[in-house]
Order: structure tokens, then C-alpha cells, then sequence
């Protein structure tokens, strides 16, 4: 069934677009990770919308399940496929052209395979703002940050990547085209279609092209770094940031002690710009459309009543653009700096603020309590309750042992909290594999039932990225019969 359904695939979209060579397919059949490896009987790359729908029909005709992949920049392995070989992953980096920009609509078109940088670079050429901003948007792509809502650093004023889209096209389970490319602010007309295949991950349709908005472009930015004593301190500057900023608030990031050490242990050009240390380091920008002189006139502002009242022990201020870039290399370098100080356990989880201080204080206590010497990188989008909470192993024990003891303890440890918080274990990476058997955990049977209802009703067959985001019974191929 699957050499006929390759065969097929070959005649559709010619020899050089199915993969099946395993040097060729190699790059797409591991995540960005490495903690997944799968198999397929291809990888396909389509060229447009209507040969994704073609793929897709002769899918169903073969009863093969089929991966979607974007930039495979991915951290939960939503887009890698089983390991049997009977998946095909259908690649979506051949659809990468912009489609155009509208600047009266402040809207761009893009297909799904194209990298994010290359929006936020069309969109600066036209003085416009796409404000979707995160460490993979060198290679990661549109059709990827839409199938799992990703976050990023400007969430807190624009919000996650559902709030800035207003239209999709997206090829159906039974290979149909849903043209929803209305570039409209406003749409009371039924059921709104478009925010089921947002954070989907690909399990209930193909995401192919989108409109996303864009904003002006900010004419002047103040970026600083401030040391505080506490994740208490740092909720009462996010409030007076927010009192004396309002929109102009863009970034506010949330570093522990810890986490600047280790960047400044493995990359040492990136040098800590306190003198002594502090138990939390926020990056904090403001943009603003007036001028520099009223973003700065805000932040100095801001800045005296903080040391007023003792919320904020020290602060640097950005004086050159290079500086400011080196302030947010800083807070992206710390997953890499993680990454160099070896094998650590990581989580994604968002609570409400105003939780946020208390949900370290309790969670890091039960964790030193449950495992000694256990090192705490606690860092995030403050702003918006999104905390990347990893814990690295202590000093000098065996990371492979560390993590074949005690990464399903913790893991339980840290969800039982969030879940006591009434957060959320994935934020902005997605469930895909990594965590859909704990989100059926947590969600209730009425949630779950509802999901699986939703994914029955538009992808009957179990095709679409079986085994991602939501569980159901039978194997695609049961399901399909």
C-alpha cells in the first residue's frame, strides 16, 4: 500500500520532490531536539496549495497517515513521524513565497514555508512591524508558529501568533481547500474556523497560506536591564511598567541568577553588566511610534519610582542599538548555555502573574527537597505568565543517570504545581508527542471528550498527525477502515 501510495506521490509531483533515500529524508525524520527519531515511507515537497490537497486526497485513498513539517524548529516533537515507516512527512518549505502586502490593511500574505525573519524583514522595507519574534525565526516558518500558536518575546503587547493572524487557507483531512483568506478584523458569521487549526499542530488540517497583521513600525526604543531581589519584586515593576508605559511596553523577561551565570560561564563575550549579583534580572524594552524623547522621558519616569520604593536594586540602560542587541542575546543565549553545561530537564508552563512568585518559591523548594543540588534556570516571558522552568542536574553527577532517575518525578512535581495554579504545561511548544499523554492528565473528561469530538467529526480517519496533541483509540489504519 505505501510503495503504491509513493508511486502515486512520484507521478504527482516528479521523482525530485519524493524523498525516500535515507541521507535525503534524514534531516526531517529527527526533531530539532533529538529526543525523536522516526521512519517514513517518503518525504513529500509539495510546491502550492493544490498539490498539498492532491498529497493529501491520495493519503486518504492509501489510508496513509501524513506528518506536516514546517522549519522543523519544533521543542515536542510535533513534527516528527512514528517509528513504523508508514507515515509520510509532507514538508511545507517549497511554499515559501509572499504573497503581497497591503499596507492600508496593515495585513502581509504569506505561505506557509516561509522563515519568519524573512516576514519581519519584507515587513521593515515597508515600514511596518511584524512583531513575531523568537530564538528559531531564523529557520523557523509561518505555517509552524501558526500549528502551535507560538509565543515569543512580544506576546505581552501583541500578542501570540492566533492574535495576529485574521485569515488562513487549509487544506482538509479529505484533501478540500478552505479558503478562509479574509483579511477582516471583524467576521460574525458562524463558527470561527480559523482558531481551530491555529496551535493544532497539524492534526486536524494543513495550514498553506495565512494573513497576518502587521503595525507601524516603532520609530524609538529604550531597552534596560534591572537587578531585583525576588519574582515578587519583579510582578510589582511589570506593574509599574505597565502603569507608566501602558502599549509601550513591549518586552518584559524574567532571568534568574542562575541563568545569567551560566551564559556568562559559556559565553564569556556576553558579560554580566552588574557589578554584583541579583536574585532576578528583568529585560525590560519599551517602543513607542512618538519619539525617542518621550520613550525615555516614560522610562526615567518608571525607573525613580522603582528605586523609590526599593523594587529595583540596580539598572543598566541600552545607549546604543548594539547594546540593546546585546542585552536580548543575553535572555536567548541561556537555552544555548543550557545546552553547553549538558543534559537538563525542561519545562514550558504558564500560570497566572500574579502566580507566578509563589509558584517558584513552592516549586523550588519541593524540587531541592526531592533532589539536592539540583540547579534552577528559571526564565521567560514575565509578562504574560509564560515560564521556561528547567532544571539542570547538580554539580558533577552523571546527567544520563540524572535524567533516567528523576525526569518523571520532576516532571510530576512541576505539573502538579502548575496544575495547582490552574496554568498550563505547554505555553507556547506545543503537546505534539512530548506532552499529550500528561495534558490528558490534566484536562478534564468534558475538555477531552470535546476535543475528541472535534477531531473525529473533521478527521474521521486518524490521518493528520496521529498521536499529536490529543489521543484516540485505534491506529490510523483501524480508524481509516
Amino acid at each position: 500500500m505505501t510503495a503504491s501510495f509513493v508511486s502515486a506521490c512520484v507521478e504527482l509531483l516528479g521523482a525530485q520532490h519524493v524523498l525516500t533515500d535515507a541521507r535525503d529524508t534524514e534531516p526531517f525524520l529527527v526533531d530539532w531536539r533529538k529526543r525523536y527519531r522516526g521512519a517514513a515511507c517518503a518525504v513529500l515537497l509539495p510546491t502550492n496549495t493544490q498539490q498539498v490537497a492532491d498529497v493529501v486526497k491520495l493519503a486518504c485513498e492509501h489510508r496513509i497517515a501524513i506528518v506536516p513539517q514546517g522549519g522543523n524548529t519544533g521543542l515536542a516533537g510535533g513534527a516528527t513521524p512514528d517509528v513504523s515507516g508508514a507515515q509520510a512527512v509532507i514538508s511545507l518549505k517549497r511554499l515559501n513565497r509572499i504573497r503581497g502586502i497591503d499596507a492600508h490593511n496593515n495585513t502581509i500574505t504569506v505561505e506557509a514555508g516561509v522563515v519568519l525573519a524573512q516576514v519581519q524583514a519584507r515587513a521593515e522595507s515597508e515600514k511596518r512591524l511584524f512583531p513575531l519574534s523568537l530564538a528559531a525565526e531564523g529557520s523557523c516558518t509561518i505555517g509552524g508558529n501558526l500549528s502551535t500558536n507560538a509565543g515569543g518575546t512580544g506576546v505581552l503587547r501583541y500578542g501570540n501568533t492566533r492574535e495576529l493572524c485574521l485569515g488562513l487557507e487549509v487544506v482538509t483531512p479529505q484533501g478540500e481547500i478552505w479558503d478562509g483568506l479574509r483579511g477582516l478584523r471583524k467576521d460574525n458569521t458562524g463558527y470561527h474556523l480559523r482558531d481551530l487549526f491555529i496551535g493544532a499542530e497539524g492534526t486536524l488540517g494543513i495550514i498553506t497560506v495565512a494573513v497576518m497583521k502587521l503595525h507601524p513600525a516603532p520609530v524609538a526604543k529604550v531597552t534596560a536591564l534591572a537587578g531585583l531581589a525576588s519574582p515578587h519584586a519583579a510582578l510589582d515593576f511589570l506593574s509599574m511598567a505597565q502603569h507608566h508605559a501602558g502599549a509601550l511596553l513591549t518586552g518584559f523577561e524574567l532571568m534568574s541568577d542562575f541563568s545569567m551565570r551560566l551564559v556568562g560561564r559559556h559565553f564569556p563575550q556576553l558579560r554580566y553588566p552588574f557589578g554584583e549579583p541579583h536574585a532576578q534580572t528583568v529585560l525590560l524594552e519599551l517602543s513607542d511610534n512618538e519619539s525617542e524623547e518621550h520613550t525615555r522621558a516614560l522610562f526615567e519616569r518608571l525607573m525613580e519610582e522603582a528605586f523609590e520604593r526599593g523594587v529595583v536594586e540596580n539598572a543598566v540602560v541600552a545607549g546604543s542599538l548594539a547594546q540593546s542587541q546585546a542585552f536580548w542575546d543575553f535572555r536567548e543565549h541561556i537555552p544555548l548555555a543550557q545546552a553547553e553545561e549538558g543534559l537538563n530537564i525542561k519545562h514550558d508552563i504558564a500560570v497566572p502573574i500574579s502566580s507566578i512568585g509563589r509558584f517558584i518559591d513552592e516549586t523550588d523548594a519541593i524540587i531541592a527537597k526531592a533532589v539536592p543540588g539540583v540547579r534552577m534556570v528559571t526564565f521567560g516571558h514575565l509578562g504574560d505568565g509564560n515560564l521556561h522552568y528547567n532544571v539542570q542536574a547538580p554539580e558533577g553527577v552523571d546527567q544520563k543517570q540524572f535524567l533516567a532517575e528523576f525526569q518523571t518525578p520532576i516532571n510530576a512535581l512541576v505539573y502538579e504545581r502548575v496544575h495547582a495554579h490552574r496554568g498550563s504545561i505547554s505555553a507556547e511548544h506545543g503537546l505534539g508527542q512530548l506532552k499529550v499523554d500528561e495534558a490528558m492528565h490534566y484536562k478534564s473528561s468534558v475538555e477531552i471528550r470535546m476535543m475528541q469530538a472535534i477531531k473525529a467529526a473533521l478527521d474521521p480517519g486518524n490521518l493528520m498527525n496521529p498521536g499529536k496533541v490529543v489521543r484516540v483509540s485505534g491506529t490510523a489504519k483501524e480508524n481509516a477502515a
